[in-house]
């Protein structure tokens, strides 16, 4: 068992994780994936995951942020039906330094005036934006009276657009100071408000409260949030006609807010009050408490009106996520978003296309219909199309391509997600993830960060087992990202949490097309060669080695000399697939780009499998069986050279680990693709390596090594010219049937990626080192 423990590749666990870490600094050095406005490339947070990224099939996505900009334009402001727009919007453009209204229907009437203020100020002081003054170039700071000169920043884009939205509309956040908010109105009046308390935002809530008195001691409570957080609590207000802006608008893929207020009596704040500190103070089930005064509390408002915010999508978003279903992976969005307002952003970066039939599984369907019959219907829609697309498949007619596309939000997830007394959840659950399967793309809306989550953990517990990737920019993308096999963070404009927490972070949406489709293909196709190859060389190594106990009278006698068994692994070999696993592209980059339906030949672990393994090891053991009864048949009858020397054991065991050594080394050379000085370096100078050792371990160099057993063994080897041509001809005999079979097999069933390699021209010796380090040489740093 000693001397067949180097069956078992031990350094093969080192040279995986050295080429794993030295892999992941060729993303980092990628200029392409580096962006110059906000001056960040690509960050690897861990290196284990390399080779997952060639094997993703589940995408999800964040919208804000992730596919969009997160860069805010005020468009519009609804107040009790009439439609504020701020004038120095041309074309489309928010022109600086303007300030104004226009309306494009009738004035509200002087009814309507106070609710006209109330909704400004309502936008002025219900918020979390801090205001940071502009200095002069000579160091003096400007008036932040006048608040043109003010900066605001928060760690939400869209308040920074309300507020600076606002401001264009002739009201202006001056600062807080002192819990006392100043604000200046139309008339350049300063008006201050005592702020009591803030009700915060979170992701279930979706709306946000602050309590505000103001300076003739009236307190009121105002309100911003979801139209679908906002509308329950209402009592009173011109519901209908602001909820058909905003579902107009939401159409456009607007963003949008909903503003309402209530008033306080000294009383009924006291009550508020009291029953805040009590959940703030709270020893247990703090969260819980708060939560349920907030409830209580943001009861009975009045509605004022919603706002519009512009997201633009980001550059190149639509062609990724193009690139992405072409290559085999769906991708879906989940989202905090208004269902509308995310439907047309799916439109815009491609996600559903105009043939895309649109299943709805909302709580309006839901309220229409049981759950049971809403799924069950959508069950039966995507499946009868599936049956009788296999059908046509089978009896060769073609049929026209149905393609499906899946709306859930959060309430409807949490129905589908509830455990039931009857049990009756794994099978909606079962129900749920049959029509996502047949759907080419998802959209996920309303959802909170552990819904993400949720719908993270389906999929990737699902049968299938499929590898998940999750991207998102916030915080509140954290949850699903770190749910996923992949997890990948934007550096974005909402933190460095998303980054902090992530496998990967990347600057833009657009550079994941090059990071799976280039980068991922790569590390994984690389990885695989490696352990195969790994497998398939201690094989080669070992097998001779129990061959030999048959004609030792299993004696335990080495075949192969002590030096020779404590280096094969180490100097030998380990070099050259090392540099082979890190450097090289059995595919052109910009092939890989071009077509991304190559990804899909290496989906599923493809390089990986069972028969692949299989092939290997025989490979190994028909090139053992060539190395030992070759050497043994052919010096069966020359035992004695021309100077009366005898050829020993130690000898033919040289002479097999010599043919043994060329061979695997120059099956590695086969295997390679892309030629460089590199690959020539380590190739052939493994090869002179070990011959320059044999020679000094012989004591051919250094004869005071002439004591030890090998002493001219390597030389007398070689001073055999029948060995000459034993060695030439064993090494052929070992090589000719993975070169055949690799002949057949691209003449008659050809890969994607095997017909790409025959149709390019041949990469060129001469190019000096590798693209990703050719093109990044200015920027290597450790």
């Amino acid at each position: 068992m000693v001397l067949f423990n180097y069956i078992i590749p031990v350094s093969m666990y080192v040279t995986v994780e050295m080429q794993k870490f030295l892999g992941s600094y060729f993303l980092t050095w990628d200029e392409e994936m580096f962006d110059e406005t906000t001056g960040e490339g690509p960050l690897v947070n861990t290196s284990d995951l390399n080779e997952e990224l060639g094997q993703v099939e589940y995408i999800f996505t964040d919208k804000t942020g992730t596919l969009t900009e997160n860069n805010m334009e005020f468009i519009e402001c609804c107040i009790e039906g009439h439609v504020y727009i701020p004038h120095v919007i041309c074309n489309g453009q928010i022109l600086p330094d303007c300030m104004g209204i226009d309306m494009i229907d009738s004035s509200p009437g002087s009814g309507g005036k106070e609710r006209e203020d109330l909704f400004f100020r309502a936008l002025c002081l219900c918020h979390t934006v801090q205001v940071k003054d502009e200095d002069h170039a000579d160091g003096e700071k400007k008036s932040s009276q006048s608040g043109k000169s003010s900066v605001y920043i928060s760690s939400s884009p869209d308040e920074v657009a309300l507020v600076e939205g606002i401001q264009r509309l002739g009201y202006t956040f001056l600062r807080l100071k002192d819990n006392y908010m100043e604000i200046c109105n139309r008339e350049n009046d300063i008006e201050r408000f005592e702020l009591l308390q803030t009700l915060t935002f979170d992701s279930v809530r979706r709306r946000m409260s602050v309590i505000v008195k103001s300076t003739t001691g009236d307190i009121f409570l105002f309100c911003k949030g979801a139209d679908s957080s906002i509308f329950p609590r209402v009592r009173e207000g011109k519901v209908d006609q602001i909820r058909a802006r905003v579902e107009r608008n939401a159409v456009e893929g607007l963003r949008t807010l909903c503003i309402a207020y209530k008033r306080f009596s000294q009383e009924e704040y006291a009550a508020a009050e009291k029953l805040l500190r009590s959940a703030q103070l709270a020893l247990q089930d703090r969260e819980k408490k708060l939560a349920e005064a907030y409830e209580q509390i943001e009861q009975n408002l009045i509605l004022l009106g919603a706002t519009a915010v512009e997201d633009r999508l980001q550059e190149k978003a639509a062609d990724t996520i193009e690139a992405l279903q072409k290559a085999g992976i769906k991708v879906w969005v989940l989202t905090g978003d208004k269902m509308e307002t995310a439907a047309a952003t799916c439109y815009a970066c491609k996600l559903f296309r105009r043939n895309t039939q649109l299943l709805e599984l909302t709580t309006k369907k839901i309220e229409e219909q049981s759950l049971h019959d809403v799924l069950f219907e959508l069950s039966k829609t995507v499946l009868r199309h599936s049956e009788s697309l296999t059908r046509d498949n089978f009896s060769g007619f073609s049929t026209d391509f149905q393609d499906y596309g899946l709306i859930i939000d959060g309430a409807a997830l949490s129905l589908i997600m509830k455990p039931r007394e009857d049990g009756s959840s794994t099978n909606y659950r079962e129900v749920f993830l049959e029509i996502c399967r047949n759907c080419s793309a998802v959209l996920c809306c309303r959802m909170a960060p552990l819904q993400k989550a949720q719908i993270v953990k389906l999929i990737k517990t699902s049968r299938e087992h499929p590898i998940t990737l999750a991207i998102g920019d916030g915080a509140n993308d954290v949850s699903m990202i770190l749910e996923a096999h992949v997890g990948i963070g934007i550096i974005g404009k909402e933190g460095r949490q998303a980054a902090r927490n992530s496998d990967y972070a990347i600057p833009k949406f657009k550079h994941l097309k090059k990071m799976l489709l280039v980068h991922g293909h790569f590390y994984y196709v690389r990885i695989a060669e490696l352990v195969q190859y790994f497998f398939y060389k201690n094989v080669c190594f070992i097998f001779p080695q129990f061959l030999y106990q048959f004609f030792c009278g299993f004696s335990q006698q080495p075949l192969y000399d002590t030096a020779y068994l404590t280096l094969y692994n180490i100097s030998f070999t380990s070099l050259p697939i090392l540099l082979y696993s890190l450097i090289e592209q059995h595919v052109s980059m910009e092939m890989l780009k071009r077509d991304p339906t190559l990804y899909r030949d290496i989906a599923k672990n493809a390089l990986l499998r069972w028969r692949l393994f299989i092939y290997w090891t025989f490979l190994g053991l028909f090139d053992a069986v060539v190395f030992f009864f070759g050497a043994y048949f052919l010096f069966d009858n020359a035992t004695v050279t021309s100077n009366g020397q005898m050829l020993g054991n130690w000898t033919f065991g040289t002479l097999v680990f010599t043919v043994l050594v060329f061979t695997v080394t120059l099956k590695l050379a086969l295997d390679t693709q892309y030629w460089t000085w590199i690959n020539h370096f380590v190739i052939w100078g493994s090869l002179v390596f070990y011959i320059v050792f044999s020679l000094l371990w012989g004591g051919i160099v250094w004869p005071f090594l002439n004591y030890q057993r090998m002493y001219y063994v390597f030389m007398q080897m070689l001073s055999s010219g029948p060995a000459w041509l034993g060695i030439i001809l064993l090494i052929t005999v070992s090589l000719l049937p993975d070169v055949i079979k690799k002949v057949i097999c691209r003449q008659l069933w050809p890969t994607a990626t095997e017909r790409i390699q025959t149709k390019q021209p041949c990469l060129s010796v001469e190019q000096s080192t590798i693209f990703m380090l050719s093109q990044t040489t200015n920027n290597i740093t450790f």
